[in-house]
């Protein structure tokens, strides 16, 4: 009797820890900073010192992409994210390639942008955003959030341009 009182205590407690976390990510009201499948509530900053702040991010659909300059497989994701932006951007899609490398300077960070011919905005890596985003564990890795702030896609690894596609329909209910 005792065990089967334990038994529902902890899945009555497991379920009511659930339903919180997915009625953050609904709630227009609601923050979902703390909730891991939500739109992390940080402000991302670009290279340019412009503002990507929760609020200006709120309805829209997100792509957050971990990269580093030094990542063979992050350059070769470069292109197809380019060309999906560009296809996307007008559907109030908002990609952010976030550098979580810490050997490059601005200038040099510049003309591999240029080089590559991005598209999105880059904004850099900080703690804030990392613990936010819990610390991808390897690069590249891609989150791609709905309207709602929900997290539709994590992928590790290099996103080919059909993936990376299939994920924004997805999110945009398509």
């Amino acid at each position: 009797m005792k065990r089967r009182l334990v038994i529902a205590a902890v899945t009555l407690a497991t379920a009511a820890a659930l339903v919180a976390a997915l009625g953050a990510c609904r709630s227009s009201e609601a923050s979902c900073a703390t909730a891991h499948q939500c739109l992390p509530g940080v402000t991302y900053e670009g290279l340019h010192r412009e503002q990507y702040p929760p609020q200006e991010l709120k309805g829209k659909t997100v792509v957050v992409n971990f990269w580093a300059t030094w990542c063979a497989p992050c350059r070769k994701e470069i292109p197809a994210f380019n060309k999906v932006y560009d296809r996307y951007k007008d559907d109030g899609v908002v990609m952010l390639g976030v550098l979580h490398d810490y050997t490059v300077d601005d200038v040099a960070l510049l003309n591999f942008m240029s080089d590559n011919e991005f598209t999105y905005p880059v904004v850099r890596a900080d703690e804030e955003i990392l613990a936010a985003s819990h610390y991808p564990r390897g690069l590249p890795t891609t989150f791609v959030y709905d309207r709602r702030g929900r997290l539709v896609t994590r992928h590790e690894g290099p996103m080919t341009e059909d993936q990376l596609a299939a994920a924004l329909e997805r999110a945009l209910g398509r």
